[in-house]
């Protein structure tokens, strides 16, 4: 495998790459054009800057998270094509600067919920956690409320912009059925594929986050059963998965480690985080160690290694810990803890030869 670290870039993240550069085994940076709209070309030019930085601390940028889908491909409307031409340009552009990866999602209008992103954990830390009587029926009080308790940071998929699109969006989405979306996500791949093959792109999609729909939205990436249908919707090599432990896990009925060790050659980007379920439903993030929560780590990082996975991975969400000021979810000390965690596991697994 090969260790990544997620980074938002200059100016818009409180880590930096020299503090990165410290934590043992980070080979590659897991970044994006965090400016740049859904549907929007991403330029050479732009491409650059970040290159630039990321090779002057010797880290790769193999891995893009994410190059967002615009709204009209996922709801399929007549404008997708030029939209889907935009994103095959970009593809070909990320292929100038060696990029392998593309992780991205067909959520529709929100990425990811949850209901308090700095709540407090008994050892005094605090995390991302989702408290399933909070998801009301209102979403703009829901984006209202994350927005509010963001600390200032833009949250991937709650961007001020497009949460002030809410009503436009939610009313456009209304067509959308469940089996309506799995048509356009249908579409949208088979149109990449000869470009995939083209540049050497692996389009990896993440599971929705939670694993079930919210407000009256549908989710199509919720279980093993979703999966299957994904990856033999279009058999494709270059059609693959950013296998999120800790979105699948929100559910306690998903076994990560077994979906690893059915399709672990499909996988092109692996995310490890720990969930931690409550009797009512609600469910917390913790920290990577395995008996902290309920996800299954070390059998999870077990299925990797007993697959052979030569693909790229990172620590997903960690704790906010020692009075860190971070992005919810993204700060240095924990995921760093979490990145020796693993490399703990996987160091053991190599040398003891552990079947």
């Amino acid at each position: 495998m090969q260790m990544t670290f997620r980074w938002y870039g200059e100016g818009n993240d409180s880590i930096t790459l020299d503090q990165i550069k410290q934590i043992p085994g980070v080979e590659g940076i897991v970044w994006a054009l965090h400016d740049k709209m859904p549907g929007e070309v991403w330029e050479k030019d732009e491409i650059q800057k970040v290159a630039d930085q990321l090779h002057a601390h010797g880290f790769n940028m193999d891995v893009v998270e994410s190059v967002n889908v615009h709204d009209d491909i996922k709801i399929g409307l007549p404008t997708r094509d030029k939209y889907i031409e935009n994103y095959k340009q970009t593809l070909r552009n990320l292929k100038e600067f060696g990029v392998k990866v593309v992780c991205y999602n067909f959520m529709p209008v929100f990425d990811w919920t949850r209901t308090d992103l700095f709540h407090p954990l008994p050892d005094g830390s605090t995390a991302l956690y989702y408290e399933k009587d909070k998801i009301i029926d209102d979403p703009v009080k829901m984006a209202d409320y994350i927005l509010d308790k963001c600390e200032g940071y833009t949250m991937p998929g709650w961007e001020p912009e497009r949460m002030g699109r809410l009503k436009e969006l939610f009313e456009a989405y209304k067509p959308v059925t469940k089996e309506k979306l799995w048509e356009n996500l249908k579409y949208f791949l088979e149109q990449l594929m000869p470009v995939c093959k083209e540049t050497d792109i692996k389009m990896a999609i993440h599971q929705d986050d939670p694993p079930w729909d919210i407000f009256g939205l549908p989710r199509l990436l919720v279980d093993e059963a979703s999966i299957d249908r994904f990856l033999s919707m279009v058999d494709d090599p270059y059609n693959c998965l950013t296998l999120c432990s800790g979105s699948m896990s929100s559910n306690p009925k998903n076994n990560v480690a077994d979906i690893v060790r059915k399709h672990c050659d499909r996988i092109a980007f692996a995310h490890v985080r720990n969930v931690k379920h409550y009797p009512n439903g609600d469910f917390s993030e913790t920290s990577h160690r395995d008996c902290d929560g309920d996800t299954g780590v070390l059998a999870i990082m077990k299925a990797y290694h007993d697959c052979g996975f030569k693909g790229y991975i990172r620590p997903d969400h960690g704790r906010h810990i020692w009075g860190e000021k971070c992005r919810p979810g993204y700060g240095l000390y924990d995921r760093a803890l979490g990145i020796m965690y693993l490399l703990g596991i996987w160091d053991t697994l190599e040398k003891y030869d552990i079947k």
